[in-house]
């Protein structure tokens, strides 16, 4: 398929991905990471803000039908691949479908850095899975001490929604697994674009059943591009474009701010206030993953 692109001469595509490249190489990789998890965080409060219009389930089948979409024309992938690239495509697809719909029902019924800090666990106990290093230990006290601190702090906090989360980081630790075997499968943005369109193919038919017409109104469907640029498209074209100068370990680090930073632009923009030991809690599991992930940089 690539030798057939390549002997075709430039597609649109690649050079539309070569003017962005040249874009980025202006942009320090560690900006682009903290970028990308700002983006990710602000379309996360822009969705907040349509749970009235479509729901929970309206909303990510927006967002994951965009998303799709963008992907697939940037992208034009070709579905002609082995059937054991399909699967490892039809699992990631199926793995972020579900930790949309899990996070995005979270959402609505907690505030935006509580749902990010419990969906957090769920990456942070796939770096700790299967250490032997004493360190990852404290790493792993403290983030458990995060948890208990999230509780104490949340006063009448949403049982259910913290239960969301949990599925939702649930789902993220298996996206990072099934993620990197698409990695392995599959080249450029290609695989990418397929599970985003399988994952809007598990996504839409709940938000159509929950929100049916609603969701064809013009500033639903606005909004809704919206939160897939800034939620999918941007955020994981920036990251990817990290990973591209800085070292895993570095990129892991950084990312570990987000529940921080999931905290403040609940803060910001949805005015949703945290109790200090909720704070605490979030720093708690903001060093324990940088802390994990640094270790696992070093022990190795």
């Amino acid at each position: 398929m690539n030798v057939d692109r390549a002997e075709r001469g430039p597609s649109p595509r690649s050079s539309l991905t070569a003017l962005a490249g040249r874009g980025f190489d202006a942009i320090p990789p560690t900006a682009l990471v903290l970028l990308g998890i700002v983006s990710v965080q602000v379309g996360s409060a822009l969705a907040k803000h349509l749970f009235d219009a479509v729901g929970s389930f309206g909303t990510v089948a927006l967002r994951l039908f965009f998303a799709a979409a963008v992907l697939v024309l940037l992208w034009r992938p070709s579905p002609r691949m082995p059937r054991r690239t399909w699967t490892v495509i039809l699992g990631y697809g199926v793995t972020l479908g579900l930790m949309n719909l899990c996070f995005y029902l979270a959402l609505s019924r907690i505030p935006l850095g509580i749902a990010v800090t419990t969906e957090f666990l769920g990456p942070l106990a796939v770096a700790l899975a299967g250490s032997r290093r004493w360190p990852d230990a404290v790493w792993a006290v403290l983030a458990a001490g995060g948890v208990v601190l999230l509780m104490e702090g949340g006063g009448d906090l949403d049982l259910l929604g913290l239960l969301f989360a949990l599925a939702a980081g649930t789902c993220w630790g298996l996206y990072i697994l099934v993620g990197a075997a698409l990695g392995r499968h599959t080249s450029e943005g290609d695989g990418l674009a397929l599970g985003m369109a399988v994952a809007a193919l598990i996504a839409v038919p709940f938000g159509v059943a929950d929100s049916g017409t609603a969701l064809l109104q013009p500033w639903v469907l606005l909004a809704g591009l919206g939160v897939a640029l800034l939620s999918s498209v941007i955020p994981y074209s920036l990251d990817l474009e990290a990973l591209r100068k800085v070292p895993p370990h570095v990129f892991g680090i950084l990312m570990s701010l987000e529940p921080a930073m999931a905290a403040l632009i609940g803060l910001v923009v949805l005015e949703e206030s945290l109790h200090w030991t909720q704070w605490i809690a979030v720093l708690c599991v903001v060093a324990a993953s940088a802390g994990a992930t640094r270790g696992a940089r070093t022990g190795t």
